[in-house]
């Protein structure tokens, strides 16, 4: 069974850094694409960012380009979301997630409890 444990959440500034990891368990962590999204009351969950299961390949939401950074640690079975320029739109329960298939498929079935990231301005 995939566990993922979310971690690094909090309340910070305006233009600060928060950096959230999430902790996965239950399978062979290097064989998967791994995500991250976010969620605001009201809201539809939205993407933020992805990464490959060798971590060569990344990608990006538009509203997070150039300011958040995904990355993993297969070693560790971990991913990281570090994010940069934190602005108070960014304020969301930030969810890990895991791809459902080996190969990069991208089709997040698997989800972490989240935790709650808050900007204030």
């Amino acid at each position: 069974q995939v566990q993922l444990v979310e971690s690094g959440g909090g309340l910070v500034q305006g233009g600060g850094s928060l950096r959230l990891s999430c902790a996965a368990s239950g399978r062979t962590f290097s064989f998967y694409a791994m995500g991250w999204f976010r969620q605001t009351p009201g809201k539809e969950r939205e993407f933020v960012a992805a990464i490959s299961s060798s971590g060569d390949t990344t990608y990006y939401a538009d509203s997070v380009k150039g300011r958040f950074t995904v990355s993993r640690d297969n070693a560790k079975n971990t991913v990281y979301l570090e994010m940069n320029s934190l602005k108070p739109e960014d304020t969301a329960v930030y969810y890990c997630a895991a791809d459902s298939a080996r190969n990069n498929k991208y089709e997040f079935h698997y989800w972490g409890q989240g935790t709650q990231v808050t900007v204030s301005p």
